[in-house]
């Protein structure tokens, strides 16, 4: 099995369902996902919860960088009026990893919202040119999932 990286805003009701939703999708379809709102720290989760603040975000920030360490895909949901700083800074993570390591992580964005602020336009180069192809929806992405998982690429058409 596949360990995908699910990066994605994760701060209101209506986030954290379509991430829910998405990663049970994506585990039924054979992915391994560490969600971090379902899997990660989180203040009302034993341990976590006994931590002082201070303790927690540093163990969030740890687990989470095992996390993107260990997957094989790292998916990044770029919906939102900007895409989320935290998933950014994790999506260097993956990359920089990925180039000094020479390993094959998939980096894959998801933009499905209509509203973003880069629609239309170029996500910026920070952003885009680190991930391998961006899904417009969540069949394409399924799609290209699924052909990584055959064939070890995307198809060229949906690459940089």
């Amino acid at each position: 099995m596949m360990l995908l990286y699910f990066a994605a805003p994760l701060f209101s009701r209506a986030e954290r369902l379509f991430n829910d939703d998405l990663a049970q999708r994506l585990e039924a379809h054979g992915f391994t996902v560490f969600l971090p709102q379902r899997d990660g720290v989180e203040k009302n989760k034993p341990p976590y919860d006994a931590m002082p603040p201070e303790e927690r975000r540093q163990a969030l920030f740890h687990l989470d960088t095992q996390q993107i360490l260990a997957c094989d895909i790292f998916l990044f949901v770029l919906d939102g009026r900007v895409p989320d700083e935290g998933a950014c800074v994790e999506l260097g993570i993956a990359y920089c990893q990925r180039t000094l390591q020479h390993n094959r992580k998939l980096l894959l964005g998801l933009q499905t919202d209509s509203r973003a602020a880069f629609l239309g336009s170029k996500l910026n180069p920070m952003i885009r040119v680190p991930l391998d192809g961006i899904a417009p929806d969540e069949d394409i992405l399924f799609d290209m999932l699924q052909r990584y998982q055959t064939t070890g690429r995307i198809h060229v058409s949906e690459q940089r």
